[in-house]
């Protein structure tokens, strides 16, 4: 080939890359319109307003939690503290610390541990949110080293916990874990899974990010559930819609130290009111309707299913069948963008908008999304779920 003919095929491909990537960009930003303009949706996710609305929304709901006539928190009293309080007391720890992040938070209390154990190796699943979305932040920013229990979609058993080649000084349990579909194991699974780490000494930390929906699954309040770990981090704006924010919760002289780390770590912010009373207003709000939600995510996911088979699809999963949570995954047989196109259109043309999430790749000719059901979803009947369904299907 000549260097002509090569640079002409290079330049081609250069072409069709950006022009995908351009595709690419319009379908983000009409999936950003319809989420803001859907009449009818799953889960109305507070990052779809404006700030303007999530201002004045906050500003409305924060003397409920609140009282907004004290002065503003600086480095972490005030509101930050009466936040921190809350939480010892919903989990039954005897202290917590607030947190910018959870993959601070995260870092810190595993750091703490290494330290108090001896061992800085962290035992976890390869699903688990610090292994896939974090970039290495363990090993890279604080001196850990992760080894992987199982690559299985399910939380690991007691059996590979015990059985595990090479010691640990943590186990850490992703609670539910996403990446596999939102799945738990049975509250007697979990009870082995932590016995089998105590045999082995190691501490448990429970990733909670989404801790909170666990309650129906497990037949079990809150302060039970996170009496079995050591330390528990839970998140303030994946189910219950805070601007942001972590709590690390344990016992009083392990939060004392990762308050120290959170220092040294730069999570000493200045004031931090805004995203701790949005995170009072969540607890306050939409905590007590969670069991709600994962009841009647169980309703939409049977109806997903019923709708599929109906529209005559060749092959269609909801996973799990039934739903741990109030999330859990769709998988169908096509392209990602294909089922992106579709979903955004129906939204546009009736709407309705039946899949609000990202579709990715799962396999060849193979998509899967995640679903939520919140407060928008409670207003849809089976029969509402089926129809939507059919006028998806119509649009693939």
């Amino acid at each position: 080939m000549s260097d002509t003919a090569g640079q002409a095929e290079e330049q081609t491909e250069q072409q069709v890359e950006q022009q995908v990537e351009q595709s690419a960009d319009r379908l983000r930003e009409r999936r950003r319109v319809v989420l803001g303009e859907a009449q009818r949706i799953l889960s109305r996710g507070g990052f779809t307003g404006t700030i303007r609305q999530r201002l004045a929304a906050l500003a409305e709901a924060a003397p409920e939690v609140y009282d907004v006539d004290e002065t503003a928190d600086m480095y972490g009293n005030g509101v930050v503290a009466a936040l921190e309080e809350r939480i010892a007391t919903l989990l039954g720890t005897e202290g917590a610390a607030f947190f910018p992040t959870g993959t601070m938070a995260q870092q810190v209390a595993l750091r703490c541990w290494a330290a108090r154990t001896g061992n800085p190796t962290v035992a976890l699943h390869a699903l688990a949110h610090p292994e896939v979305h974090e970039r290495n932040a363990f090993s890279q920013v604080s001196g850990l080293r992760t080894v992987r229990l199982t690559s299985e979609p399910r939380l690991p058993t007691a059996a590979e916990v015990r059985d595990f080649e090479e010691p640990f000084g943590t186990l850490m349990l992703e609670l539910p874990l996403r990446d596999a579909g939102f799945v738990l194991p049975t509250w007697e699974e979990l009870t082995e899974v932590v016995e089998a780490a105590r045999e082995r000494d190691a501490v448990v930390h429970f990733d909670g990010a989404r801790l909170w929906e666990t309650t129906v699954h497990f037949g079990r309040p809150l302060e039970e559930i996170a009496a079995l770990a050591d330390s528990v981090y839970v998140s303030f704006y994946k189910s219950l819609g805070g601007f942001g924010g972590a709590a690390l919760a344990g016992p009083k002289t392990l939060v004392e130290e990762a308050k120290t780390w959170r220092h040294r770590y730069g999570g000493m912010i200045f004031s931090q009111f805004p995203t701790v009373l949005s995170s009072l207003v969540g607890l306050e709000r939409e905590l007590p309707r969670l069991p709600e939600y994962v009841r009647h995510a169980r309703v939409v996911a049977a109806a997903l299913r019923e709708g599929f088979a109906a529209a005559g699809v060749p092959w269609a999963r909801v996973h799990p069948e039934e739903p741990h949570t109030h999330q859990f995954q769709v998988w169908l047989p096509y392209d990602p963008e294909v089922l992106a196109e579709a979903a955004v259109r129906q939204a546009e043309e009736t709407g309705t908008c039946l899949f609000a999430a990202n579709w990715g790749l799962g396999g060849p000719g193979l998509a899967v999304t995640e679903v939520t059901v919140a407060a928008a979803g409670l207003e849809w009947t089976a029969d509402d779920v089926k129809a939507a369904v059919a006028e998806f299907v119509a649009r693939l």
